[in-house]
């Protein structure tokens, strides 16, 4: 078994009679998944439907463990506060306790709800044994995949999760009812064509770099790139171009634009 600490993920404890309530009413997931499946995925909104954060969720109990972005877990737990009214819901940062593990290969934790392909993930008060698993062969499994890791590939209050592909790697209802930002997400889904989405990419000639503009053979710019892994990254990518025979390029780097197994882009 391989064993890697997330050292970016952070965690928070929900308890109370009303923490699967308030949830329920706030993120893209319905939490009514956790009665069979041990993890979901999910997002919590703006109300003009753009992401703000995105965490796993599981059971402990009667409470709830939050799988965060560690650095931007205070933020999360103000947002939820602010929700909670007069709700019976007690919300406590465990992070200092409580840390997040990859595990590859082993039969503890539970399979990533996004895909199976990147393995369990754990979380726990205690170090499992095992070997260690490189964050860099992790993050370059992950960029292969395409596997979003929170602000670091999706923009804060700027993209919709569906260009996040949220529908995808599980983590969007459409049939659970309201939700903060649903009515926007349900429409996108029904009635509009995704034209820009989060795609792995993989440079031919060198390292990539975060931030970068890729460009197509006329020099148009159709996408930026998210994080980045030697090799391999995530970007931003205007849809209307994939599929041409252009040749794309960053800051004088080839590079291909790849479609992963899981995603069925239209025509």
């Amino acid at each position: 078994m391989k064993v890697l600490e997330l050292p970016n993920r952070g965690v928070l404890r929900l308890s109370g009679n009303d923490s699967k309530v308030l949830l329920q009413g706030l993120i893209t997931n319905d939490i009514k998944r956790l009665s069979s499946e041990p993890a979901i995925y999910a997002a919590l909104l703006t109300p003009q439907g753009k992401y703000l954060f995105d965490f796993f969720i599981v059971s402990e109990g009667d409470d709830l463990l939050l799988d965060c972005e560690a650095s931007r877990s205070a933020d999360l737990m103000r947002r939820l506060m602010m929700y909670r009214l007069r709700a019976e819901v007690d919300i406590t940062d465990i992070s200092n306790s409580h840390k997040v593990y990859a595990i590859w290969d082993g039969d503890i934790g539970y399979s990533d709800p996004r895909s199976a392909d990147i393995g369990n993930r754990l979380i726990t008060d205690t170090t499992p044994s095992g070997d260690a698993l490189s964050i860099a062969t992790y993050e370059e499994k992950r960029l292969t995949l395409g596997l979003p890791d929170a602000s670091r590939d999706i923009m804060v209050d700027k993209t919709f999760i569906l260009e996040a592909n949220f529908k995808e790697l599980n983590g969007v209802s459409f049939t659970k009812g309201c939700y903060v930002g649903q009515e926007l997400t349900a429409r996108m889904n029904h009635r509009t064509t995704v034209k820009k989405r989060l795609l792995p990419i993989v440079s031919k000639n060198g390292e990539l770099t975060s931030g970068i503009e890729i460009k197509n053979a006329e020099g148009k710019v159709i996408g930026d790139i998210r994080s980045v892994q030697d090799n391999r990254a995530i970007a931003f990518i205007k849809l209307e171009y994939i599929g041409s025979d252009s040749n794309f390029t960053a800051d004088g780097i080839d590079i291909e634009i790849l479609v992963p197994n899981w995603l069925e882009l239209s025509a």
